[in-house]
């Protein structure tokens, strides 16, 4: 199924997004992005890390992004379009683990010509939107990127076999944060997406389970960059927001 959004920066169209999942067992979600105008957003807290390829006037890049843990103010410029993979918790790059990348410490490859970029010594063609499972599929198959199955097994709430030491150690190596603050951060984006579904804001701490209306407050203004009334009005815009899984 693929979603659509839209947003607006001062009542102005800024930002379109549409988003989709995959077939992939190692991507969280995959989402396409056009700007009409250049404009500012909140660029909100995310637990997970992304390749984003950039085409505006002519030019392609493709950049690297690590996990966000606070809110920043991000500016969009006109004409941009922008195709997004965004990978599961635990699948992670060993050549640049998350944690090299977490708040904004992007990392663009070099070009290696016009359609294509460099990755591990070797040129890949640009992914699009369309083609994305099938550029995930080859990474995977080459071994650029990995997976900790121990991510998925905490966050499914499962028993270890290792210590726990062992476990919080793997987790933020493959994660870029720890486990407290990928609950924390999805917690909050979920709580996000209620207020943009009309959900009252009490009723929003009352289920997501926050101690009260000042707690979720305080949580939105460092990890989402507003307000809950700015959100439940969605103005002025988040970046790329979507319905998750509730947490276990």
């Amino acid at each position: 199924m693929t979603a659509r959004y839209s947003g607006n920066v001062h009542g102005m169209h800024v930002l379109t997004f549409h988003e989709r999942g995959s077939e992939s067992p190692v991507v969280e979600r995959l989402w396409t992005a056009r700007s009409e105008r250049a404009g500012v957003f909140s660029s909100i807290a995310s637990p997970h890390w992304e390749m984003v390829v950039t085409r505006r006037h002519d030019t392609t890049s493709l950049t690297v992004r690590g996990p966000e843990t606070k809110a920043t103010e991000a500016q969009c410029p006109a004409d941009g379009e922008w195709v997004a993979i965004r990978f599961r918790a635990g699948t992670y790059w060993p050549e640049c683990l998350p944690a090299t990348l977490r708040d904004r410490r992007d990392l663009t490859l070099p070009p290696a010509g016009a359609r294509s970029f460099w990755l591990n010594g070797s040129a890949w063609e640009y992914p699009t939107y369309d083609n994305a499972d099938t550029f995930v599929a080859r990474l995977v198959r080459q071994g650029v990127i990995g997976r900790d199955p121990i991510v998925e097994s905490v966050l499914r709430g499962a028993g270890q076999a290792c210590s726990e030491r062992s476990v919080q150690r793997r987790f933020a190596r493959a994660t870029g944060i720890t486990h407290a603050s990928y609950r924390t951060i999805e917690r909050a984006r979920t709580a996000a997406t209620l207020l943009r579904e009309g959900v009252s804001i009490l009723d929003v701490v009352h289920r997501i389970g926050y101690y009260d209306q000042a707690h979720l407050t305080r949580t939105f203004k460092r990890l989402i960059g507003q307000t809950p009334a700015d959100v439940a009005r969605a103005t002025p815009q988040l970046s790329f927001l979507y319905k998750t899984d509730p947490l276990p």
